[in-house]
């Protein structure tokens, strides 16, 4: 190590040093996170394929919606939580959605993956739903369906393939 009378050599040395640590903790960080980066994930659900079969129960409706009963008809399915501040814009649209196309076959299925039915409630308190909303505090449906973001709406066709997936919400 490299020692010196001078004061100035050596606070010179110390920040080269430092500069050096700093440096390989950055080349460190940067190959860690480039390693994160390509570990494969699991595979979102893209247009053609199947979409999985989901049971659930629709909320305060007492009963249960399995996404087979809507065979014949074009789902917009979205996947949404109280605490998910896009899904506060998108509930409108969907309303709009609904008033517009409910007539020409589309059926539109909110799945909220809030932990309990009464945060859903609340929610829907503020933003109300003029389409079937359902819960799914297990959260099979959302894993089925293998969810890259919130909210996720996926088009679903009449013979029960996906057709778009969307992940987020953007009202344009």
């Amino acid at each position: 190590m490299l020692q010196s009378d001078a004061p100035g050599l050596d606070r010179t040395l110390r920040r080269v040093r430092r500069r050096r640590l700093n440096t390989r903790f950055g080349i460190a960080a940067l190959a860690a996170v480039g390693v994160i980066a390509v570990t494969p994930t699991a595979r979102s659900l893209t247009s053609g394929d199947p979409a999985p079969a989901c049971v659930l129960a629709v909320l305060d409706g007492g009963r249960a919606v399995s996404l087979a009963e809507y065979r014949g008809q074009v789902v917009y399915l979205d996947f949404w939580a109280s605490w998910c501040g896009p899904c506060r814009e998108s509930f409108p649209f969907m309303n709009e959605l609904q008033r517009e196309l409910a007539g020409k076959g589309l059926q539109i299925l909110a799945v909220s993956v809030d932990k309990t039915a009464e945060d859903a409630r609340r929610f829907l308190a503020r933003y109300p739903a003029q389409f079937t909303v359902a819960l799914d505090v297990a959260a099979a449906c959302p894993t089925a369906f293998q969810l890259q973001g919130m909210p996720s709406s996926y088009i679903i066709d009449k013979g029960g393939a996906v057709r778009a997936v969307h992940a987020g919400f953007r009202n344009r």
